[in-house]
């Protein structure tokens, strides 16, 4: 008898917690709003933050140099979550990129076989560039390439999202471990939170 309980103790309850605090997670869990109303893609462009879940990245004027990290984006985020409703990823890039932009995007989508349909890149002037990047209102800035190696999560309602510690500035690209431990599990949430919320919109519309 002895056996069966040291077993029990051994293999059950650690399950038992686990999936206590997993379901606790699933259920309670939000990811802050660290800046309202970042500025609007859309007065810039055709893109548009309002009603989507955007992985938002400043790639520069320089894109052979950021293979690294969209081939870490990609592998890591856009793959994975790409098919979800309204998700995209949107790369805002100087002026004058366009072709080295869409260079990137053939190598990523011939290398990986990703279908890259919602992977889009638009194209600001440098000032309208540092309007968007300094809306995020993070001690962050853009290089003289106007490039960054954080990416951010912006909302349907055009918010920065992110962990609310005092040295979160977004997530490193350059960073698999960041990228993999913290920003996938972030946009886990966030996109289990719109879930949630249709959900119950749904559910509030039966008759």
């Amino acid at each position: 008898m002895k056996k069966y309980i040291v077993l029990a103790i051994l293999f059950i309850f650690p399950l038992v917690v686990y999936l206590f605090f997993a379901s606790g997670v699933n259920r309670f869990a939000k990811l802050p709003v660290l800046t309202k109303n970042v500025q609007e893609i859309s007065a810039y462009s055709d893109a548009q933050f309002k009603d989507r879940i955007t992985v938002l990245g400043f790639f520069g004027n320089v894109l052979q140099d950021k293979k690294a990290l969209a081939l870490n984006l990609n592998q890591k985020i856009y793959k994975r979550f790409y098919k979800f409703t309204d998700f995209q990823f949107l790369i805002a890039l100087p002026e004058g990129s366009e072709a080295q932009a869409e260079n990137l995007k053939q190598e990523i989508e011939g290398t990986t076989g990703t279908d890259m349909s919602r992977w889009n890149f638009v194209f600001l002037s440098p000032n309208d560039l540092q309007g968007v990047f300094k809306s995020l209102n993070l001690p962050l800035s853009l290089d003289s390439n106007l490039s960054n190696p954080f990416v951010f999560i912006i909302d349907r309602d055009v918010n920065l999202r992110g962990r609310d510690d005092d040295d979160f500035f977004g997530y490193d690209a350059r960073s698999v471990a960041d990228i993999n431990n913290n920003m996938v599990d972030d946009v886990k949430v966030i996109l289990a939170e719109y879930r949630l919320a249709l959900k119950k919109y749904n559910q509030g519309r039966k008759p």
